[in-house]
């Protein structure tokens, strides 16, 4: 039995379709409480030919505690960088994730940048969530003969806190998954279902930095060691996985509600779709690259559409998530998710009080 699961709350975020900025759509926040104690979601506005920004929106709650609506703010990050803009015009910042970092005392974005190479890991700082200062793209040192440099990478979220690396030093982490030639969903899927999974080039990743580095200033860190945390293992995210809201520290553990993709066979008409579905992994509080926990099916799955809206119909895509301890309920989480590359849904994630066995060692 699944010790996890999650309910759909009836906040939906619809596109305001009279906004030139997110007239094809509005998805994927990064979520966080400010300084003033309310809670701002940071969505990506995809305006038309796919130009994306990054928006600022308050989160509005009824009496009752629940979430219920939205307030627009405007615009936390829209394409400036060489790294954020294309040739012929297009440019992107998207996907965003935000984690306060308490040995930096700030706010960090980690983003993709849309370059003219393809996706990059960015990451930008703040004080106070509505000003926000650009560090450049993530770098990444080879791993045992594994370039990152170079290679299309998304799905980025950091930890709050100084984590040990696998030789015992305290350092800071992100999650990422580097999208190796080979390993998108759309490419996977012409394999044979009984593929040898390559764990260098389909797993996520969890990577650390020097904390002095960081400290020193706006500095810009680069990741020096890594570690493969996770690949595809079960049925629902055979042909990919990624990272997705920032790692949250539970009684059980480092928490992270992540995506899986598979292939679903239409019932209708026997159309083959790409699926995106959620699931959770709870990581070592000692050593966050040791997975302790991963979901044996989805906690979150996509809800029927009516009709094609968005570049797909079957996406769920974990991006935002926030502790309720605002109402004094520090096991339950409001997890903010993309829905059909199109709008804004959440739902609610209830933390049992354990967990028995271990479904999934940390690789196949």
């Amino acid at each position: 039995m699944n010790p996890f699961h999650m309910e759909r709350l009836d906040l939906v975020i619809e596109p305001d379709v009279t906004n030139p900025h997110e007239v094809e759509g509005i998805l994927n926040p990064a979520a966080a409480r400010g300084p003033d104690g309310n809670l701002y979601l940071f969505p990506r506005m995809v305006a038309e030919g796919n130009y994306s920004r990054i928006g600022i929106m308050k989160v509005l709650f009824s009496d009752e505690g629940e979430p219920c609506g939205v307030e627009r703010l405007g615009i936390a990050l829209e394409p400036e960088m060489p790294y954020e803009l294309r040739p012929n015009g297009g440019g992107g910042c998207e996907d965003p994730r935000i984690t306060y970092v308490e040995p930096l005392r700030q706010y960090v974005m980690t983003y993709t940048a849309f370059s003219p190479l393809g996706p990059r890991i960015a990451l930008a700082i703040s004080r106070d969530l509505l000003n926000w200062h650009r560090l450049g793209l993530a770098t990444f040192v080879p791993y045992e003969g594994i370039e990152f440099e170079g290679i299309d990478n998304k799905d980025a979220t950091g930890f709050p806190l100084a984590v040990a690396n696998p030789s015992g030093e305290f350092e800071l982490a992100i999650l990422h998954r580097p999208l190796f030639p080979g390993t998108l969903p759309e490419e996977t899927l012409k394999l044979d279902e009984n593929r040898t999974i390559d764990l260098h080039r389909e797993s996520i990743w969890i990577s650390y930095s020097s904390l002095d580095a960081a400290t020193g200033g706006h500095q810009l860190p680069q990741f020096t060691s890594h570690h493969q945390l996770a690949a595809p293992i079960a049925s629902w995210e055979a042909l990919k996985i990624g990272s997705g809201t920032p790692p949250i520290m539970t009684r059980l553990g480092w928490l992270i509600v992540y995506h899986g993709v598979s292939d679903v066979v239409q019932p209708s008409n026997n159309e083959h779709r790409l699926t995106y579905s959620a699931g959770v992994m709870i990581l070592s509080v000692d050593f966050p690259q040791e997975l302790i926990y991963r979901s044996p099916e989805p906690v979150l799955v996509p809800a029927p559409s009516e009709g094609r809206r968005g570049t797909y119909a079957n996406v769920v895509f974990p991006t935002g998530i926030d502790r309720r301890t605002d109402i004094d309920q520090p096991d339950r989480y409001d997890v903010f998710f993309g829905e059909n590359d199109f709008r804004i849904g959440v739902a609610r994630l209830d933390v049992p009080a354990e967990i028995s066995g271990t479904p999934s060692k940390t690789l196949p």
